[in-house]
């Protein structure tokens, strides 16, 4: 049954949403908005997936939208990604969208929507996840484009606090923006980490786990801080640090050297899982001692989400662009200042001492991440076509 997303009369707005690849994590989000009421949704992926960066899986038996993955061919250079489209011009004449939403503005697809849409008298709305404190390309050519891009949009869509300063950077009022908070499939992540828990001890032997351990998921690349986790894993006491592991999981150019100076720093103490599926994720997350996200910038960082849904504490730095919304410094995790490594570490040895702790922390992440499930991202795009169609 369809429902009313934005609380407010039927829309009745045809909706059309471009971003790079499908990822996992959104296909729920287009489901519920799909089913809105008033909310005619088609989504143009300019790839399907992107296996230089991710090994996701495309769930597309999940999908309940309408969409399609437009030609592509990209490249990945050492200071460039390249993703080249075709077939944007005559997608967007056959929708003969109300609203264009583009998920971020570093692809020509994107600029040759904009282009479209301006000369269809069609407005632009941006989904924009950077933050302040992201190390991306600053050159000026980039910045005095980004500058065109935004004040050609009508609205903004972003999913957090750290997004929302940023857009307001650039001069944009608050009326001028949405939030649609980043989201992950809650009952998923729950009800598998439920599953795990009930069973420890046989998902910890299938798994090949330490009986405790602090976890890291995602790519192994420096910018996420990967080399501060391991360093503040070797300040730990010798006493608590033999009696928890450190679980990387992911994969990344950086995986080798990575290995081989834990293989230096704890010998037998550090496990690569390599990347894993998000059918067995939940139980990762659930068996840990805590989620470590050490990044040193993070636009969002979903896996904070998926780990608070699992149950688990949380550490992260204070760039993560979900820091501010997700977690309370010492209330269900840490908040560290990046880079301070003894911070780190200290963090590590506290929730390493303590399973009231964790389970404490872990009891108010679940708590907290209700707020932030597929349906209510779903509000925030459906609020968009509302205001701006």
């Amino acid at each position: 049954m369809a429902t009313d997303l934005s609380g407010m009369h039927s829309v009745d707005c045809r909706l059309v949403i471009i971003t790079e690849i499908i990822a996992p994590y959104r296909i729920p989000v287009f489901n519920a908005l799909a089913s809105s009421s008033g909310i005619n949704l088609h989504v143009i992926f300019l790839a399907e997936t992107d296996p230089t960066q991710r090994q996701w899986k495309v769930y597309a038996d999940e999908i309940r939208f309408s969409y399609e993955v437009l030609p592509n061919w990209r490249r990945r250079f050492e200071r460039l990604h390249v993703l080249l489209n075709v077939g944007i011009f005559s997608s967007l004449r056959r929708c003969a969208p109300d609203l264009i939403i583009c998920g971020g503005y570093n692809y020509p697809a994107v600029w040759q929507s904009l282009l479209w849409a301006k000369a269809h008298g069609v407005p632009v709305v941006l989904w924009c996840e950077s933050t302040l404190n992201d190390q991306r390309n600053k050159r000026k050519v980039f910045e005095i484009a980004k500058r065109i891009f935004f004040q050609a949009c009508a609205g903004f869509l972003v999913p957090g606090t750290a997004s929302r300063e940023y857009v307001s950077s650039f001069g944009i009022g608050p009326t001028e923006i949405i939030t649609a908070p980043n989201a992950v499939d809650i009952s998923f992540f729950t009800q598998r980490a439920d599953d795990a828990l009930r069973e420890r001890s046989r998902f910890l032997h299938e798994l090949n786990l330490p009986a405790h351990y602090f976890l890291y998921v995602g790519r192994l690349v420096e910018q996420k801080g990967i080399f501060h986790l391991l360093e503040a894993y070797e300040k730990m006491t010798s006493q608590i640090r033999g009696q928890v592991g450190l679980v990387f999981v992911g994969d990344g150019p950086d995986r080798s050297r990575l290995l081989e100076r834990a293989a230096a720093i704890a010998p037998g103490r550090v496990c690569w899982a390599g990347f894993v599926h998000r059918e067995q994720l939940p139980a990762y997350y659930a068996l840990s001692d805590a989620l470590v996200l050490p990044t040193l910038s993070d636009p969002w960082g979903l896996v904070v989400n998926e780990a608070m849904a699992a149950g688990a504490p949380v550490i992260v730095t204070d760039v993560a662009g979900c820091t501010v919304d997700l977690v309370t410094h010492m209330w269900n995790g840490y908040v560290i200042e990046v880079g301070h490594l003894d911070e780190l570490s200290s963090a590590l040895e506290s929730l390493a001492g303590s399973s009231r702790l964790r389970s404490t922390m872990g009891a108010r992440s679940r708590e907290r991440i209700l707020k932030f499930s597929p349906q209510r991202c779903a509000e925030g795009f459906a609020m968009a076509a509302g205001l701006w169609k």
